[in-house]
């Protein structure tokens, strides 16, 4: 496969105007404010993963409207205080799946909280966690498009709301450290990785894989694979909701959060990505607004580095908090 975006030397530069509505941030503000008078404590149930160096609890904490929301922490045994703590989202249909699938972090000394994805784990690693929400209207099949007329009903609302709530419940867990948190994942986890820096407190770094939900009409532009193709399939058969959905999408947007996060981070990049084209993922990395690097893949798909990627991020967080 050709390289199917921009050339490398234009996606350095390409910096899109940011399509953001006047109360983005009030939008917000009022949304975790509400999220957070759904309060009760987060409980981490220490689970025989039958792993003999990590400690492993299974994780429930509140997210948006109080719902239950699942997830792993996993904690080196050998622990000696408060750990810098990873908090990981997954890619579009994963659920958390089992223990010993996220070993890396622990392995590295770092406690390592998973979130679950609310209504996902289908497809992928099975997941704990429900969407009890109805969206008002109809959707494509899939996630992307629930309630997508009406950023009050949007999945992602929910979604990122539980992202910061994810942050909020590793900095309660005793052996966090809380002011060294980072946040972490690829493809859509990548895209809430970029909302909960931009939203959570006190975030100190960002790792963010070939981001989805981000600078959106160019995604729709230059590909039609998977989430993106819901939303072009919902708008094949919704003529007239066009500017409506897409006002929706301007409050979820990654290159919006993106332009709000502070923390160090490192992307990273495939140019031969169909699922999430290149040049969106530069219109985040170019709008982001703390200190930054990313790794290329120039002969990567989706998959991007892979296990080389995980090593870049192993060394950049070393060379961070050391």
């Amino acid at each position: 496969m050709p390289l199917m975006d921009m050339p490398l030397d234009e996606l350095r530069r390409y910096r899109p105007e940011r399509e953001e509505p006047d109360d983005f941030d009030a939008f917000w503000s009022a949304t975790l404010a509400e999220a957070r008078r759904h309060e009760w404590p987060a409980t981490f149930t220490p689970y025989d993963a039958c792993l003999t160096e990590v400690d492993v609890h299974d994780v429930r904490f509140p997210g948006f409207g109080g719902d239950p929301v699942a997830g792993w922490l996993l904690v080196p045994a050998s622990a000696r205080g408060p750990l810098p703590c990873v908090v990981g989202f997954l890619g579009y249909g994963g659920g958390r799946g089992f223990p010993y699938e996220w070993l890396t972090w622990p392995a590295a000394g770092y406690a390592h909280l998973l979130m679950d994805t609310r209504g996902q784990g289908g497809s992928l690693q099975p997941g704990a966690t429900g969407d009890p929400h109805g969206s008002a209207g109809s959707s494509s099949p899939g996630m992307v498009t629930r309630g997508i007329e009406n950023p009050a009903d949007y999945y992602y609302r929910r979604v990122f709301t539980d992202a910061v709530r994810a942050v909020d419940a590793a900095r309660s867990h005793p052996s966090v450290d809380p002011d060294r948190i980072i946040v972490s994942g690829g493809s859509q986890g990548g895209g809430i990785a970029l909302a909960a820096a931009a939203l959570a407190d006190g975030v100190v770094a960002a790792l963010v894989n070939q981001p989805s939900l981000t600078h959106y009409r160019r995604a729709l532009d230059v590909v039609e694979g998977n989430a993106y193709r819901e939303i072009w399939t919902y708008l094949r058969t919704h003529r007239d909701a066009t500017e409506r959905v897409f006002r929706t999408l301007s409050y979820f947007d990654g290159v919006n959060f993106a332009a709000r996060a502070s923390a160090p981070a490192l992307f990273a990049v495939a140019l031969m990505d169909d699922i999430c084209p290149p040049s969106t993922v530069f219109a985040a990395y170019n709008h982001w607004s703390g200190p930054k690097d990313i790794t290329v893949w120039p002969w990567n798909r989706h998959e991007g580095g892979g296990y080389f990627q995980d090593v870049e991020q192993l060394r950049f967080l070393r060379s961070l908090l050391s």
